[in-house]
């Protein structure tokens, strides 16, 4: 017993002479932060940020120390009385972390993990700019603009999106043997389609068999590949809005191009939409075409009204339990909207269109 305490002392003073640390150590900047000021470490809990440390600014600075068993996605915040608000993640690990917490142009580097993410920050953040800087513009001249400059500059906006997301689809791919491609994927799996998917999920580490999120994918990615482009639709059956129940079969497979529109009056992104898909109506109805709106609602009401105001006049169908609907879980949704454009043999076509894109499968498909 005495020579193994004799050892264990040894290599702690071994340690201590020769400069070697474990643990981890951030030391950071707050742009626009005074002495004095604090900065918050912080976990995400489903849908909030949980504080797990604290630092007080010093001559500029801010540090913190301790030991961490696994790399985890972490958050900087910074919010002080009369100023904006800072935050950003970053890959906490044991080593030595240079951050910088700033308006635009947050860093973190110094270890493998957060190395790597950098370059991936970088880029999604010049284009979240050009996000805002156009959503500024549009909104700032909303008044004066004409339909035709703001049918163009919300195609520009558009496709910026796009832009962005395809920065993190290009991350994920390169890196999903790691910890920042994993994490990125959890963060951003609703954008990938079965044929993206396809080869990243037999990459996926092992270490990540029990992680729910990544069950949870694995789980979708089987439904998803159930109902992909070119298999036969599967059949559901919900509430209309007068409570009778009603089958999708009810009007797939019927001779009619079918577009199944996944939405909820709670979506912004999904009222933003409907102008298109009135248009796509108005253009084809009775042209052997037809929607059917299947609503995420909770609130019967609040479906039917917001049916109503954005003149909606298609057949609707729902079981108003949110996320837990059964048409969105046997067909994978995971965001909205989402559209499915089914044959008049019930053979789905194309899944996930906008804008555009779903105009011309439209088109294309009914003739």
């Amino acid at each position: 017993m005495k020579k193994l305490t004799y050892l264990l002392a040894a290599t702690a003073l071994f340690a201590a002479c020769s400069g070697t640390e474990t643990g981890y150590t951030v030391t950071g900047t707050v742009e626009g932060a005074a002495n004095g000021d604090t900065i918050y470490l912080a976990a995400r809990e489903g849908r909030r940020l949980v504080n797990q440390d604290t630092a007080v600014i010093k001559n500029g600075k801010f540090t913190f120390k301790g030991v961490q068993d696994t790399t985890q996605l972490r958050y900087l915040s910074y919010k002080a009385e009369g100023k904006n608000g800072l935050s950003m993640e970053f890959f906490l690990e044991n080593g030595k972390i240079n951050v910088a917490l700033t308006k635009v142009n947050d860093s973190a580097t110094g270890t493998v993990s957060n190395d790597i993410y950098q370059p991936i920050r970088e880029k999604y953040n010049t284009n979240f700019k050009k996000q805002i800087d156009l959503g500024t513009e549009l909104q700032k001249d909303k008044d004066t603009m004409s339909e035709e400059v703001r049918a163009q500059k919300m195609a520009e906006y558009e496709a910026i999106e796009n832009e962005g997301v395809q920065i993190m689809k290009d991350a994920i791919a390169q890196q999903i043997t790691n910890v920042v491609g994993v994490t990125l994927l959890k963060q951003n799996f609703y954008y990938l389609t079965v044929e993206e998917l396809e080869p990243l999920i037999p990459q996926i580490p092992a270490t990540y068999d029990n992680d729910k999120t990544v069950q949870r994918i694995k789980e979708n990615f089987t439904k998803m590949k159930a109902t992909a482009v070119g298999q036969k639709f599967t059949d559901f059956e919900m509430n209309n809005f007068d409570g009778k129940p009603v089958k999708l079969s009810d009007y797939v497979g019927k001779g009619k191009v079918v577009l199944v529109d996944f939405w909820a009056s709670w979506c912004g992104p999904c009222r933003r939409e409907m102008p298109n898909l009135v248009e796509i109506y108005q253009q084809y109805k009775g042209k052997n075409f037809e929607i059917v709106g299947v609503s995420l609602d909770r609130n019967a009401e609040d479906w039917k009204a917001m049916t109503q105001k954005l003149n909606i006049t298609w057949p609707q169908m729902s079981d108003l339990k949110f996320w837990q609907s059964e048409g969105a879980q046997i067909y994978a949704v995971s965001s909205i909207p989402h559209t499915m454009l089914i044959d008049a043999e019930g053979t789905i076509i194309a899944r996930g269109l906008h804008g555009k894109e779903l105009k011309e499968a439209v088109a294309n498909a009914v003739k």
